[in-house]
């Protein structure tokens, strides 16, 4: 048995967005009480993570990090049709990752007391994001 449901979000720009609420109410939908959930962004300029969801100062903090590994504007780049945070989107969702795995058991997320499910938008501007996500 499976369950499986498209999710949009739009973003402000380039940050994270608590996406765990939604994923869980999706697992609370399919009535499976014990399995996996996958959760997939369906964009190459974003990503998904699982990180603290108690101090916003570690996700400040990962934005620093991914800037100093792929920054805007590199003139290295080749690929920049979209301006100069295009391919230092791409390559921080290749750094990140685009889709996560959680476990399931008594019906909802299996997730630690400080975790949390993060959308990541690697672009400046707002966009609108689609997520799938899949219990199994």
């Amino acid at each position: 048995m499976a369950h499986q449901a498209i999710l949009e979000f739009a973003t402000t720009g380039r940050g994270t967005r608590d996406i765990t609420g939604a994923v869980a109410q999706v697992v609370a939908q399919s009535g499976i009480a014990c399995g996996l959930v996958q959760v997939f962004v369906q964009h190459t300029s974003c990503s998904l993570t699982i990180t603290e969801n108690a101090s916003p100062d570690v996700r400040r903090d990962l934005e620093t990090i991914v800037q100093r590994l792929a920054p805007d504007g590199d003139p290295a780049y080749r690929h920049d049709e979209e301006g100069p945070d295009d391919m230092s989107a791409h390559a921080r969702s290749v750094l990140t990752d685009t889709g996560l795995t959680v476990p399931v058991g008594g019906g909802r997320l299996l997730l630690g007391t400080w975790q949390g499910i993060y959308l990541w938008e690697h672009r400046t501007a707002p966009h609108r994001r689609k997520v799938v996500v899949t219990v199994l």
